[in-house]
């Protein structure tokens, strides 16, 4: 993991709001990184970075995909398969039925899988970014689940 991070910022209707102040606190912090969002959250996101400048005088930029519902939380699975997501935070309503609720479990999955550092609230989230390791280089320990790939069958 390089130092400057590939951030997923994910947030549920109901967390937006939570997600947006956490991340207008931090503003600093993530600012030096890259954002990954879906959907609206994205556009939330990108918008609240651009009121006061993301720093160098220039908006930031964040790579927005589609909104979670319609295949944004398979997107993000896949990036994070492909090494692409450093840390996700994703700010997930526990009482709330989603529609896309096994979407939600299959990222969440991924993440687990992949080791990705992941914040499901603002506690875990700022435990997350306080490390010393978010604005340092650090190497992710594969996790043993990649021995079932080369598992010999009968």
């Amino acid at each position: 993991m390089d130092r400057i991070k590939n951030i997923a910022v994910v947030a549920h209707d109901n967390c937006k709001d939570e997600l947006l102040d956490f991340i207008d606190c931090n503003r600093e912090a993530i600012v030096r990184h890259n954002l990954i969002a879906t959907g609206t959250t994205g556009r939330l996101v990108e918008s609240l970075l651009s009121e006061g400048g993301a720093g160098a005088g220039e908006p930031k930029r964040v790579q927005r995909l589609k909104s979670g519902p319609l295949g944004g939380d398979q997107q993000l699975g896949a990036m994070i398969s492909d090494g692409k997501v450093d840390i996700l935070i994703f700010f997930w309503d526990p009482m709330e039925p989603q529609p896309h609720d096994v979407d939600v479990k299959a990222l969440l999955r991924l993440a687990v899988l992949y080791n990705i550092p992941t914040a499901s609230n603002r506690s875990s989230a700022e435990f997350l970014i306080s490390s010393a390791f978010f604005d340092h280089e650090f190497s992710i320990k594969p996790g043993r689940f990649f021995e079932y790939a080369d598992r010999h069958l009968k």
